[in-house]
């Protein structure tokens, strides 16, 4: 009871404090007092309610074009959708930013969320990485625009992460190819061109020991699916990429699978430059 009697008040107060605030706010928001928004606007936003103070901002941004406080408002408009969650809204807000006032203090924190935007926007490997390729684009133009940057640190983390997600998705394409190509020599032909692309792109890669291996296998299957005069030229292919892995990853988790191929590789190629005799 003693317990009851005491939470009522505080309920109460909670109570009308909330219903004030909404009545502040709809008051504020149809009428025409730019100031009386830009003041609330302000406030929401410093107390972290961004989706009110967006909504504030958005509808004065346009009356303070050309006004000393229009940068201050400009920014605070696309930080609030940033903090909000709002990314695409943010990433366009702070690319306006960026344009409006080129000479800001606040440039090059405007283009590091800017980039952080798109970022945000990354989807998983396995879906449309656009957003991700605009990202990766706007992380590396800050990181080479402000390597003394105190955002340095985090954008080049952010890059390095992107990067990674994208080096998945193709290598991931390049096993599937692999995989349902093992009896289709168009295939095998398309995973060995994907696999030799990534190598070369992609030399400090976390997956290159997943392409050296896959690349075998490739070649093999295409070797395995070629007519008898070409089945020795790619046997002998398929073991310079063996000998390529054996020299790169001497003790690859692949190791048991690679020497088998190994196997293969060599057995296949005595017979068939037996039968060429």
């Amino acid at each position: 009871m003693f317990f009851r009697k005491r939470t009522f008040p505080i309920v109460v107060l909670c109570v009308l404090f909330l219903v004030t605030s909404c009545n502040e706010y709809q008051k504020v928001l149809k009428n025409e007092d730019i100031k009386a928004k830009y003041d609330l606007a302000e406030k929401y936003y410093k107390e972290g309610d961004y989706k009110r103070a967006t909504r504030l901002f958005e509808q004065i941004v346009p009356k303070y074009v050309g006004k000393p406080q229009g940068e201050r408002v400009m920014f605070f408009f696309a930080d609030s959708y940033f903090k909000a969650g709002s990314f695409y809204l943010s990433g366009y807000q702070f690319e306006r930013f960026v344009k409006s006032y080129p000479q800001s203090d606040k440039l090059q924190e405007a283009i590091f969320l800017e980039a952080k935007s798109y970022y945000k926007l990354s989807p998983n490997y396995s879906l449309d990485q656009t957003d991700t390729d605009k990202a990766l684009a706007k992380l590396q133009n800050f990181i080479n625009t402000y390597p003394d940057s105190e955002y340095f640190a985090e954008a080049n983390e952010m890059a390095q992460e992107l990067t990674r997600k994208k080096q998945k998705k193709e290598i991931e394409i390049a096993k599937q190819f692999d995989k349902i190509g093992e009896f289709n020599f168009p295939i095998l032909v398309s995973a060995l061109a994907a696999l030799n692309n990534f190598i070369a792109d992609n030399p400090g890669s976390i997956y290159r020991e997943d392409a050296y291996f896959y690349r075998i296998k490739a070649a093999v299957n295409l070797a395995d699916n070629s007519t008898f005069q070409k089945r020795i030229g790619r046997y002998e292919e398929a073991k310079t990429y063996y000998d390529a892995m054996m020299k790169s990853y001497p003790d690859s988790k692949f190791s048991k699978k690679v020497e088998n191929l190994g196997k293969k590789i060599k057995k296949e190629m005595n017979q068939a430059k037996a039968l060429s005799k």
